[in-house]
């Protein structure tokens, strides 16, 4: 008699301890890249060292990173699949531009998770332009995932002559990163003191205000968003907007700009 099926639960924790201990092993590496470099230079440390500063062979420390100056750099690969689960579970009816906001606020909390690993982190990277250029090259991977993202929500085979669409799809997303980066590099200059995401959620007011209003006039429509969001009328000099309860403050402010400038 065959046995019966087992439970996929075991399967499953022992996956979990092996994300465990790979995140772990992560963590350790950067952690004696960090203090190596710190403490004796990038140029003269070796992976060897990194290796046996933090206990685990040289082919281990190939296994998680491709080369020293990735070493410090372990929650990227990570984060980006966190920012791109944002962006695929977003609510339909959620304005894109939000959408990229809360994803980016992803990676804002993975350097903030532990402060004082990422201003000794910011400081190497000032000091070490091969660092410096690391760093430039992870963030850019961002731009590029929101930067598609955005770009997504329009048909551009579709867009004509004076349809800006595209163009503020590719502005808005590196203005999201530029204005993280920013508050970023202002926190991390203050030794991580302070409400950071506070200071993101402003910048973000500031991006919204710039972009929001313009950005998504030509979102392709889903079926839970096919219906006008809001709709304006004028009575003499008073404007009056009917909005839906689901219409973001972006698309409220482009219908009654629209609704003035055909007055």
């Amino acid at each position: 008699m065959s046995q019966p099926a087992k439970s996929g639960a075991p399967e499953t924790a022992t996956v979990r301890r092996a994300a465990a201990q790979r995140h772990r092993v992560r963590q350790d590496l950067a952690s004696a890249a960090m203090h190596l470099f710190a403490t004796q230079g990038y140029e003269a440390t070796t992976v060897d060292e990194i290796a046996a500063t933090a206990g685990v062979a040289r082919r281990t420390f190939f296994r998680h990173f491709r080369s020293k100056e990735e070493a410090i750099f372990p929650d990227h690969d990570d984060t980006l699949v966190r920012v791109q689960a944002v962006l695929d579970s977003a609510d339909p009816h959620e304005h894109p531009l939000d959408t990229v906001c809360r994803g980016i606020t992803e990676v804002l909390r993975m350097y903030a998770q532990v402060p004082e690993v990422s201003v000794e982190r910011y400081r190497l990277t000032r000091e070490v332009p091969t660092l410096r250029e690391r760093e430039i090259a992870s963030v850019a991977r961002y731009e590029r995932l929101f930067t598609r993202y955005l770009l997504g929500h329009f048909d551009e085979g579709a867009q004509g002559y004076g349809d800006d669409d595209p163009l503020l799809a590719e502005v808005a997303a590196s203005a999201v990163v530029a204005a993280h980066n920013h508050v970023l590099r202002r926190w991390l200059r203050a030794d991580g003191k302070g409400d950071v995401e506070a200071q993101l959620d402003h910048a973000f007011d500031v991006i919204k205000a710039t972009f929001g209003t313009g950005i998504g006039a030509g979102r392709i429509p889903s079926r839970a968003a096919s219906t006008t969001p809001a709709t304006v009328s004028r009575h003499g000099e008073v404007v009056v907007a009917v909005a839906r309860t689901d219409a973001s403050p972006a698309q409220i402010l482009h219908s009654i700009e629209e609704a003035l400038r055909k007055a």
